[in-house]
């Protein structure tokens, strides 16, 4: 197909939605690490993590052999009041890098939520209905992840506490307004609520929170609840969760195909790996079968640089050191992020998947301050009219600096990356970043244990 054919948007049709999800680790011939019992330092049993998670979660998070796993038609039909989402082409950016290169899109903030986090939510809602559990509990990091659960909570008839962030409390209001419409109480993170709260509180008072405390309190809150009626979910990090998120990648791939293209460059943001690894799921299955070679790049913050400045090794997930270890890129469970505007990315560490693919250098990473993404996120949104959010906006910057290194090349290559969301709830971020106030902070070495 030619450019002159190729349309601003390729729309798939109900019937041509994913019907299974796409499993990476089945494709793994090294597969990941697995999650390990901090007290008995051995693999986590699918007993051990039905103490946390859905049984059928638990089931997911383990199954490292098949290579796809039905998709229920309850969550299909869920998945139909808002996908499939577009795939777009971005004729205004490409024009105004002046690059050969074509760029492509895929948006995931066409729905209430704004963001992808969606694609899971509702699946781990509905195994948890099915389960006949009474509550779950959540952490959120910028409010999206937190904002989708509230959602599919409301759809699916289950109660929902949301342990937000302090910073992004603070800084996104009306994220917690959202969660409110739908049902969802929010608690600011860390709080006096939890002994996980109280003891971080103790030892960092004036702390602005981070991903890690939060979850420490929402599994806390799961675990401790005297009639056992009450799990854990989360929006990232986990395999179960990428798992959820590849019906984004087997849209575009479908979309791609529909357009005669095939990637040669995909770029995500990353901060626990959800979007990047749905967006890359059955690109990655391709490569790891030897039948494709794109370039998987992912971008993440410099403040919170898991994957550039980590160590792989194994880590707890959480601040409060209760939840399983997981072998991955970490910057230390006790590391704190700087109080940046990209909430989503702030976390620790990265996804064991991802981290695993880090380290066989199948997939690479690069990060930049947060004024360097702000910069693209504006250029974007005046050129392409969609207001991005600041974790979305990395992936822009990636795709702009891949799109002028195709122009410096003379390279006619097809980029593709992930407009995670959309960033109608960071206008204090965008206000900062027009009127010159924001700042970058990058961690020294010591801080993050080099």
């Amino acid at each position: 197909m030619s450019d002159k054919n190729v349309p601003y948007k390729t729309y798939l049709t109900e019937e041509e939605l994913p019907k299974k999800w796409l499993n990476i680790k089945g494709f793994m011939k090294d597969k990941p690490a697995p999650l390990i019992n901090p007290a008995t330092r051995e693999a986590c049993t699918k007993k051990e993590l039905c103490e946390v998670f859905c049984e059928e979660l638990a089931e997911q998070e383990l199954n490292a052999t098949d290579k796809f796993i039905d998709i229920p038609k309850p969550i299909t039909d869920f998945y139909k009041l808002y996908r499939p989402s577009p795939l777009v082409r971005a004729y205004g950016l490409e024009k105004y890098l002046d690059t050969p290169a074509e760029i492509y899109y895929k948006f995931e903030g066409n729905n209430t939520s704004g963001s992808h986090k969606l694609n899971s939510a509702a699946a781990q809602i509905y195994y948890a209905k099915k389960q006949g559990l009474k509550a779950v509990t959540t952490e959120t990091g910028a409010g999206q992840w937190g904002t989708a659960l509230a959602m599919a909570g409301a759809y699916f008839g289950m109660p929902v506490k949301v342990y937000m962030v302090k910073v992004s409390y603070e800084q996104k209001p009306f994220r917690r307004n959202v969660m409110n419409v739908y049902g969802a109480s929010v608690v600011s993170s860390p709080s006096q609520t939890t002994e996980a709260g109280r003891k971080i509180l103790a030892e960092h008072l004036d702390t602005n929170g981070s991903l890690g405390c939060a979850i420490s309190e929402a599994v806390e809150a799961a675990v401790t609840d005297p009639a056992h009626g009450t799990r854990y979910v989360l929006g990232s990090v986990l395999d179960q969760v990428l798992l959820h998120q590849s019906v984004i990648g087997l849209e575009t791939q479908t979309a791609l195909e529909k357009i005669g293209r095939k990637p040669d460059i995909i770029v995500g943001c990353a901060g626990g790996g959800s979007n990047l690894g749905g967006l890359i799921a059955p690109f990655m299955a391709e490569k790891l079968e030897g039948k494709a070679n794109p370039r998987v790049i992912a971008v993440e913050p410099a403040s919170c640089p898991s994957l550039t400045r980590g160590q792989y090794r194994y880590d707890f997930c959480d601040t409060g050191k209760i939840t399983p270890l997981a072998k991955m890129y970490t910057l230390g469970c006790d590391f704190i992020p700087a109080a940046n505007h990209a909430g989503g990315l702030r976390y620790h560490g990265m996804s064991p998947i991802l981290s695993k693919l880090y380290d066989d250098r199948l997939i690479e990473a690069t990060s930049y301050t947060q004024t360097a993404v702000f910069d693209a996120a504006v250029t974007f949104a005046r050129i392409e009219g969609t207001l991005p959010a600041p974790e979305s906006s990395h992936a822009i910057k990636g795709a702009i600096d891949a799109a002028l290194e195709c122009k410096a090349k003379g390279e006619k290559k097809v980029i593709v990356f992930g407009l995670t969301g959309t960033g109608y709830f960071d206008l204090k971020a965008y206000d900062e970043f027009l009127s010159g106030k924001m700042t970058d902070r990058i961690p020294t070495d010591k801080e993050i244990g080099i």
